[in-house]
Parts: structure tokens; C-alpha cells; sequence
């Protein structure tokens, strides 16, 4: 994949050079053109004046921020150049936090730090270091003229530099209206811990898969062959609007668990009893 930054690392007076490039994909995912429907070609989309509706070109453009409802100020390009900043080849961690003191929203893009020649040590060794203090370094870098928080992780062999939110870009909790700590009865949270302990398991992402895609590719390749798809339905839990009795379907939940566990239990009672009949018919038999 493309390199995204070129530069340093910096944390204190240890340096690394790395290369950023990207830890995601998106290439996999389905892209549409709009045609048109008589003849399948693609449709072009015209910059149209709403005053006057004529085709506006792109040399007449020019991009205005709306400070008030039909009131616009137009920046020019000089206005965008003396705005952004000087690209940087470095990253330097300003300091380092605990990885569960901030808010999962802060973090947006991640990308793979890679080590360059000669780095590969100090590389090592600061990846070690942060997955044992579990912590995440903080500082900032500039790609494409903007600059962003950048938080540093370690993740298996890799460092990953992940670009973060600015804080005013959250939307605050007090925003919306949540349930108190008070509603929760000590009961049915018991037994809402003993639901959650009997589901849990070790995260395996791919097991979950997004079947939207899938079906949709089935059926773009069923077309260009001339069949019909065969789709796959996903499995879906049945939703309830209505105000329930939360204790009431916590004891159905956990009872069609236990009742799980002695049926199974029953069966392997039932087995080793014909086992031992089995046995003491054979010797009987000898």
C-alpha cells in the first residue's frame, strides 16, 4: 500500500523513522455509477445556479461559509493556503495517558506505523514498553496540511498511529437524557451479570461477516451470468417495543440455561446407565 507520512517518531530524545500507511480497507466495498435508464450511460452531474439556473463552470466557483441563513463570506484559495500548515516530518509524543482513560469516540482513523531502516531496535523496544504500561502516547502530526491528534498504540508486532477527534467534535452526554445508577436493582443486576458471564467468549471478528455485501456481490455476479442468487438470510433477534419486565425475562433466560445444563446432564446420566447395562450383560454373557 501507498506510503500516507513519511518522517520521525519522537518520544523524548528516542527517534525511529517510520513510514505511515494505511491499517484499513475500503477497496472491497461496492462502488455504483449512476446511468442512465433508456441507454446505461453514465449520468454526469451539472453545477446548476439556483438563481438563475444556468450550468455554472468550475472557474466560476468559489467556496462560501454560511455564517447566517443566505449570508455567505467566500474564501479564496490564498485564504486556504495562509490557513493551513507547514507540513511536518515529525511526530512527537507529547505524553503518554492510561489506554482505558479516553473516550473510544476520540479515536477516528488508524494507520500502521512502519519502522525505516535503521529503527528497528528502538522500534521494538518502545512497542514493548507501551503494550506494558498500557498506556497510548499522544502528540500531534500534519497530513495534507491539517493537523491531528495522533495517538500511539501497540497492537501485536505493529505500532499504530491512530488519528483522533478534537474534543469540541463530540457530542456530550448531557446532550440526551439516561437512565440513573438508582433505577438498577441489586437482583436484576445479578442476574444481568450471571446472563453476561454464561455469553462470553473470546472476540473473534471473523465470524461476523457483512452479509449486505455479500448478497449484493451474489447478485451482480448471478446477473452477469444470467441466473438467479441465491441469498443468504442473516440471524436476526426479534425486537420488542414494549416496556418489559426486565427480572421476568432475565429468570426466563438463565432458566433456559439451566434447563440446557440438565437436560444435558440427564442425557449423560442416561448413557453411562446403558453403558453399565451394556457391561453387565457381557459379562453375563461370558
Amino acid at each position: 500500500m501507498a506510503t500516507i507520512w513519511k518522517g520521525t517518531l519522537s518520544i523524548g530524545l528516542v527517534t525511529v523513522p517510520v513510514e505511515l500507511k494505511r491499517a484499513i480497507r475500503d477497496d472491497e466495498r461496492i462502488h455504483f455509477h449512476m446511468l442512465h435508464d433508456d441507454d446505461m450511460a453514465p449520468i454526469h452531474y451539472q453545477r446548476v445556479c439556483t438563481a438563475d439556473g444556468a450550468e455554472v463552470p468550475w472557474d466560476d466557483v468559489v467556496k462560501g461559509y454560511e455564517y447566517r441563513k443566505g449570508k455567505f463570506i467566500v474564501l479564496t484559495d490564498g485564504d486556504f493556503k495562509t490557513a493551513a500548515l507547514s507540513a511536518s516530518s515529525t511526530v512527537a509524543v507529547r505524553e503518554f495517558v492510561p489506554e482505558s482513560s479516553i473516550d473510544p469516540r476520540y479515536f477516528e482513523t488508524p494507520y500502521f506505523l512502519i519502522p525505516g531502516k535503521g529503527g528497528e531496535m528502538a522500534y521494538a523496544v518502545m512497542r514493548e514498553a507501551i503494550r506494558k504500561t498500557q498506556t497510548i502516547g499522544l502528540g500531534t502530526i500534519v497530513i495534507h496540511q491539517r493537523e491531528h491528534i495522533a495517538g500511539l498504540k501497540a497492537l501485536g508486532s505493529a505500532l499504530v498511529l491512530e488519528l483522533m477527534r478534537f474534543a469540541d467534535e463530540l457530542v456530550d452526554e448531557s446532550n440526551y437524557t439516561f437512565p440513573s445508577t438508582k433505577e438498577v436493582r441489586q437482583a436484576e443486576l445479578n442476574m444481568a451479570q450471571q446472563l453476561i458471564d454464561g455469553l462470553k467468549a473470546t472476540f473473534q471478528p471473523e465470524q461476523y461477516r457483512d452479509q449486505y455485501h455479500a448478497n449484493l456481490m451474489k447478485i451482480i455476479k448471478s446477473k452477469m451470468k444470467g441466473t438467479h442468487a441465491s441469498l443468504e438470510e442473516p440471524e436476526t433477534a426479534r425486537g420488542d417495543d414494549k416496556v418489559i419486565d426486565l427480572m421476568q425475562r432475565l429468570q426466563q433466560s438463565l432458566a433456559g440455561a439451566g434447563k440446557h445444563a440438565r437436560t444435558g446432564a440427564r442425557r449423560g446420566r442416561t448413557a453411562a446407565h446403558r453403558t453399565r447395562t451394556t457391561r453387565k450383560r457381557a459379562a453375563r454373557s461370558a
